[in-house]
């Protein structure tokens, strides 16, 4: 691979501060090394974070986003700024989870994506968010998300 795929990334092999909010965050992305071969990208945020838009508490989840690229790859720096964006963030579990695979959709137009969130309860009451953009391709390799419900002490 050549470096100039490289070119006009900024955030990539640099000190980068986290961004205030989701809207200000900068999610890059780099040509598919491999775009005639269908394959299958996942990402594991074990400890991502946001707050509830009412009471301003901490919200945690464990998010699994699986996407088959086109002619895209998102950057990986890129994507936990990203992320890390939603700390200070105020949004229900729906709209955070569903808003992530929308960003990535915009940026990488890939042949298919999902975002399982596995969120931790809230006044007791565990959280699972689920989105796709369709069936899976045929052909690709699907493991299991690898998140087990939540069983709380029992």
């Amino acid at each position: 691979m050549s470096d100039d795929i490289y070119e006009g990334l900024t955030q990539l092999g640099g000190s980068s501060k986290l961004p205030a909010s989701p809207e200000e965050a900068k999610m890059e992305r780099v040509p598919n090394p491999k775009p005639d071969s269908t394959y299958l990208v996942r990402f594991a945020a074990p400890e991502f974070t946001s707050l509830c838009p009412i009471t301003g508490q901490p919200d945690f989840a464990h998010l699994v986003i699986d996407y088959v690229p086109n002619d895209w790859l998102v950057e990986s720096k890129s994507l936990k700024l990203f992320l890390g964006s939603f700390r200070n963030h105020g949004a229900f579990h729906e709209a955070c989870t569903v808003d992530i695979a929308n960003r990535l959709e915009q940026l990488l137009e890939p042949v298919w994506i999902r975002i399982g969130g596995y969120w931790y309860p809230r006044g007791g009451i565990p959280i699972d968010v689920f989105y796709q953009s369709g069936p899976p391709p045929e052909g690709v390799w699907l493991p299991d998300q690898g998140v087990a419900p939540y069983r709380g002490r029992g």
